[in-house]
Parts: C-alpha cells; sequence; structure tokens
C-alpha cells in the first residue's frame, strides 16, 4: 500500500500549509480537505489549499490512504467520529497535535481496529488561518511520531516517507516521553509568554501604549508567541496537564532560587546560567532550528 491520496481535517495554518507541500513536493499524490468553518473553506477553495475542498467530512476522507486531523487537540475524537461512516479500512490515520498520550488514547478510542499513528511536526508560526499556510513550513523541521505498541511497520514507514517528503526530518518517540520533552521546549515557553504579557498588560503603573510603545527585543518576541492561536493552546494545556504541571514545578523552583541569587548578589550564580543558556541557543542554531538574524529569519511570514 502506498499514500496515493490525502485527507486534510481542518484548513489552518498546518492543514493549508500540509496541502500546499504536498502540491509542491508530491504533485501525483491526491488532497482533499474539510473545515468545519464555511469561511475557511470558501478560502481555502480560493488559495488552492487542496485539491478539492469538500463541504462533508465524510466525503473529504472517503477512499483516502491518509487521513491528517488537523484540528485543536480537544476536538481530535469529534473529528474523527464525525468522519468515521468514510473512512477506509486501510487508511492511516495521523494528526498534527502538539500533545500525543492524549490524543491517542483518543483517536484508538473512537476509531478501534484502524491504523492510528499520532504526529507532530514541530513547525509553525503565531498566525493561523487558511491564509497562513505555506509550502516550505516544514522544510528543515522535524517531524515527530508516536506509534503504538504493536504499530504495522511498513505503514508506519509511509507516514514517515510522507513527511519525509515534505521536507521533514523525522523521529520516533514514546508518547509520554514526546509529551514531557514538548512540555519543556514548547507548552511552558508558551505558558511563560501568555503569563509575562498578561502581567504587563495589567501593570497599572505602565500604561499599555508604553508597553507597546517602548517593547525592547524580548518582549518583542514574547508577544510573538502570546499571539499564538488561543483555542489550540487552551487544548494543549489541558491535553498535556500532567507534562506541563510537572515541568512548571521544576521551573518555578529554579524561578525560586534565580529570585534568591538576585536578592543576594550573587553575580557569579546568574553569570553561570546566562553562560550555560546562550551555549544552549548557539546548538540551536548550529543544528538548524533556528536562525542568527534578528529577527530569527521570520520577516516573510510575519
Amino acid at each position: 500500500m502506498s499514500i496515493d491520496s490525502v485527507a486534510i481535517i481542518g484548513l489552518g495554518l498546518l492543514g493549508g500549509s500540509i496541502g500546499l507541500a504536498v502540491a509542491e513536493h508530491l504533485p501525483g499524490v491526491q488532497t482533499r480537505g474539510f473545515d468545519a468553518d464555511p469561511e475557511v473553506r470558501s478560502r481555502a477553495s480560493d488559495r488552492a489549499l487542496v485539491g478539492e475542498v469538500c463541504d462533508d467530512i465524510v466525503d473529504a476522507v472517503r477512499g483516502a490512504d491518509l487521513v491528517i486531523l488537523c484540528v485543536p487537540v480537544g476536538a481530535m475524537g469529534m473529528a474523527a467520529s464525525a468522519m468515521k461512516p468514510g473512512l477506509a479500512d486501510h487508511a492511516i490515520v495521523s494528526d498534527v497535535g502538539s500533545s500525543k498520550q492524549g490524543v491517542a488514547q483518543e483517536l484508538e478510542r473512537v476509531l478501534p481496529g484502524h491504523t492510528v499513528i499520532p504526529a507532530h511536526p514541530v513547525a509553525g508560526t503565531e498566525q493561523s488561518g487558511p491564509d497562513a499556510g505555506f509550502a516550505s513550513l516544514f522544510h528543515q523541521r522535524w517531524c515527530i511520531l508516536t506509534p503504538p505498541d504493536g504499530c504495522d511497520h511498513a505503514r508506519l514507514a509511509e507516514l514517515r516517507g510522507f513527511w519525509e517528503a515534505l521536507g521533514s526530518t523525522v523521529d520516533i518517540m514514546d508518547a509520554a516521553h514526546h509529551d514531557l520533552v514538548l512540555a519543556v521546549t514548547s507548552h511552558i515557553p508558551h505558558l511563560i509568554a501568555y503569563t509575562i504579557v498578561g502581567t504587563a498588560s495589567d501593570l497599572e503603573e505602565v500604561t499599555r501604549s508604553e508597553v507597546i510603545k517602548y517593547s525592547a527585543g524580548g518582549f518583542r518576541d514574547f508577544t510573538r508567541i502570546a499571539a499564538s492561536d488561543p483555542t489550540m493552546w487552551r487544548d494543549v494545556f489541558l491535553s498535556n496537564r500532567d507534562a506541563v504541571l510537572e515541568m512548571l514545578g521544576r521551573f518555578s523552583e529554579d524561578l525560586t532560587a534565580l529570585q534568591r541569587a538576585i536578592r543576594r548578589g550573587d553575580g557569579d550564580a546568574l553569570h553561570d546560567l546566562f553562560t550555560r543558556t546562550r551555549a544552549i541557543r548557539r546548538s540551536i542554531i548550529e543544528q538548524g532550528q533556528d536562525d542568527a538574524r534578528p529577527d530569527f529569519g521570520r520577516g516573510d511570514h510575519e
């Protein structure tokens, strides 16, 4: 079995980018798509995000070799249930969610007997909606697959090959470990960004206009992250609750230690921490996971 047709459920940033990437890198693969929002479907059709935009989710998945759910993690079960009548027995069902244990459990509950291989392309911007997608989103970015125990190796290889064709580097990971890793690298940073931007806007001594007018680079970076899709991130935090709370506890302890160092005037402790974190930033750039330019190379898509 090979992947000759793909159904994309949810035509926002990730779903739209997948459709455009397939058209660019896998022109022989047919794509159909569906979104619950009629306005999104209309705009997706205008932009030709997929070969055919369907008005019914069942029609979108009918006969597809691969179905990718690009909806908030809290809506995965509902979407899977709605599309189930049209799902082919041979289809691989996957997703793009940022948390994996809860998604895997929900999809396996709703779709027993089907091949479910959760995935997480570690790529995105703060933009959302059908106008946000672009074909190169996955270039030189990781896509993590979290196959269940007993997963068919041939089907896993097919899904791996699909993401590699779109420009991703694929890694295989246990779902629980994925959720812990992403809590550190993505979820907690988003939580901190939402918090600090909210704190700044709530300060009575500083007006909102001053916050905007005098924003230094660090705060601007936080606002970029804090501009991410609120529905998606609400669902991520609820879905990955245990790992987020564990990492948040560790972060709180480290923050307390930092607070103590500042109070005591312990410059050596501060310098040691900042030296270690600077080295991590350099490693990220060296591995091609970000850009050293002041705008992080994102200017074309902001």
